[in-house]
């Protein structure tokens, strides 16, 4: 899904099928819309920044949300998922959560309600907002724990 930590995006030729394209942007970016992923740790998912492709040094943190929290269920319409492409299961779909970083770790904040869902076959994207009430816009990773083990 994602290029390894110590590669760069600049003056770095790169494949095609790394780039995810966010037809609409994301909220409050909208005309941001190509983004190439790169995992913060090589063969983990867990964290992966989203470097823009349309304005350099633009860049966001996506967090796997189910890393975070063993019940988080996002459910969207699958009318709201049609710009995204065909898929052969639900498993063609990455979801992620952005993540607002502090100083320390523990203090930095998800975003559960308006996650990014990514076709893993077209690399489509879109960020959407749930009608779960129950995520909110900003939960700190040191309140988010899975039964195994505290994230932070």
């Amino acid at each position: 899904m994602s290029i390894k930590k110590n590669e760069t995006t600049t003056n770095k030729e790169f494949e095609d099928n790394l780039i995810i394209n966010f037809e609409e942007g994301l909220f409050g970016f909208e005309d941001h819309k190509i983004f190439l992923p790169v995992a913060a740790e090589e063969g983990s998912d867990a964290v992966i920044t989203l470097h823009s492709l349309d304005e350099e040094g633009l860049a966001f943190i996506i967090m796997n949300p189910f890393l975070l929290m063993e019940d988080y269920d996002p459910v969207v319409p699958q009318s709201e998922l049609e710009c995204l492409g065909e898929i052969q299961d639900e498993s063609d779909y990455s979801w992620y959560v952005l993540c607002v970083a502090q100083k320390p770790a523990s203090q930095s904040t998800v975003n559960l309600r308006c996650p990014v869902v990514i076709n893993t076959v077209t690399r489509k994207a879109k960020q959407v907002i749930l009608d779960n009430r129950e995520y909110g816009f900003r939960h700190q990773l040191g309140e988010l724990t899975r039964k195994e083990k505290k994230i932070c």
